[in-house]
């Protein structure tokens, strides 16, 4: 077997994005989300709740799946980092937190259409989204032997760049072919997957679970093809030597105010953009009346901003530094926050629109292209700054931190979201702690130095790393 060239490792790499974006793109914001939460308003209508009190309480149980998942990723982040850095292996972690994903994805297909397994829907995608989100920890530790620190952002948001193109093609092949509007039909009104699917029991929408499975098993392939790990002398996994590593890490933390501080900053605004994405979609379903494909049709003009931002994200990382990227995306997502608050299907910043006005569609629409574009180049700046922030001898264990402060608080935002609604009463005013969380985060980046703070490792440290590919 040839010798395999360091650009076909980074493009093995690239793929994990394409293979694993739709989990999130389809499964967790456009297509799957939406659809659960209208077979849950449904379901609480059918058993006698008010309309509102029905959409209040489907929001709530999604809300509740994504906290609980959250906190599982969150807490386990740190650890399944240390334990990795312990051995030096991290391809068989990603092989079995890929299983993970495509069990979970796959089992989606076992939803009923009534509305009465919720549950079971709820345990089937979070299984999943854990092996996707834990995957991704041991990706991301990758990132610093792609590259000098010059070059790092531009492969971050190429391959950002890549996986949300891999999210759009996913997208429009299933609104084409699979999904069925309300009249049975797909987009170009054919019959779902020329009638091979039943329309009635919702199958066009529920094969989306093994869609996502099927692409990521298949678009896995190029990863574990050209992606290795490099050969360790490491002794074999002990989690009293992880967690002491982890602790003595963590105890540092005081010592390195630019990680600290970055630390807490993304966690914050990490947590506001996972609430746009995760609610989005639930935005347009519930406030402006969108059905399940109109939807996935936003998500389809979201993920081709985010691939072409993150494009261009990328070259201005090198160019300028992540820090200036992230502190402009983090801007113009507040601005997006504040459209939403003040946006209904009969209203616009108080001023009433006439019946059937088109201007919220083309509101959220624009709104969709800056969430997706700015998010796109959001977590990608983001990553960049993270690695000038990392321990070049235990990148998996730093970034099982960052995986933690992106996930341990992921309740906020979802709760927060919960309470402002039942206070205010009006689904718009919901999201408007999600300006806040941007907001705190912008001011912690005050405190984070844009080169990182990687000159506090030793150099013994640095020069023990061996490549990670």
């Amino acid at each position: 077997m040839s010798e395999i060239s360091h650009n076909q490792r980074i493009r093995g790499w690239f793929f994990f994005d394409w293979a694993s974006q739709p989990y999130h793109t389809v499964l967790l914001t456009f297509i799957f989300g939406p659809f659960f939460v209208s077979l849950a308003s449904q379901n609480f209508l059918d058993l006698g709740q008010e309309t509102e009190l029905a959409k209040a309480n489907a929001q709530a149980m999604w809300s509740f799946c994504l906290t609980i998942t959250g906190l599982i990723i969150g807490f386990g982040a740190p650890l399944l980092g240390a334990l990795a850095d312990t051995t030096g292996k991290r391809i068989p972690w990603i092989i079995g937190f890929s299983a993970m994903l495509v069990v979970g994805a796959a089992s989606l297909w076992l939803t009923l259409p009534d509305g009465s397994n919720l549950i079971w829907m709820l345990v089937a995608f979070s299984f999943g989204f854990i092996g996707a989100e834990f995957a991704l920890i041991f990706i991301n530790a990758q990132l610093p032997s792609l590259g000098t620190s010059e070059e790092i952002g531009k492969l971050s948001g190429s391959a950002f760049s890549f996986g949300y193109a891999g999210g759009v093609l996913s997208l429009f092949l299933l609104l084409l072919l699979f999904v069925e509007q309300p009249n049975g039909k797909t987009l170009i009104g054919i019959e779902p997957l020329f009638g091979l699917l039943n329309a009635d029991t919702r199958e066009g929408t529920r094969i989306t679970g093994p869609f996502v499975a099927i692409w990521y098993a298949l678009f896995m392939i190029p990863y574990f093809m050209w992606v290795r790990d490099a050969p360790s002398t490491k002794a074999r996994i002990s989690a009293g030597s992880a967690l002491n590593n982890l602790w003595q890490t963590v105890k540092a933390l005081p010592m390195r105010r630019s990680l600290a501080t970055y630390l807490g900053s993304s966690m914050l605004y990490r947590d506001a953009l996972n609430g746009l994405y995760s609610f989005g979609g639930t935005f347009a379903l519930l406030v402006l009346d969108f059905s399940v494909v109109q939807v996935g049709v936003f998500g389809i003009i979201a993920a081709i901003a985010a691939s072409l931002f993150s494009f261009i994200g990328g070259r201005a990382d090198k160019r300028f530094g992540p820090k200036p990227i992230v502190i402009a995306s983090i801007w113009v997502l507040m601005g997006v926050c504040f459209m939403l608050v003040n946006l209904s299907r009969d209203s616009m910043f108080g001023v009433a629109l006439a019946e059937g006005s088109m201007v919220p569609d083309i509101t959220f629409y624009i709104c969709g292209v800056l969430i997706g574009g700015m998010g796109g180049v959001l977590q990608s700046a983001s990553r960049t700054l993270m690695v000038r922030h990392c321990n070049p001898a235990a990148p998996t264990e730093s970034f099982g931190l960052y995986g933690l402060t992106g996930r341990a608080t992921a309740f906020v935002a979802p709760f927060l979201i919960g309470v402002a609604t039942t206070v205010t009463g009006s689904t718009q005013l919901g999201v408007s702690p999600l300006l806040g969380l941007f907001l705190l985060g912008l001011i912690m980046l005050r405190w984070v130095h844009p080169q990182g703070d990687q000159t506090s490792w030793s150099k013994s440290e640095s020069a023990s790393l061996s490549p990670l590919l």
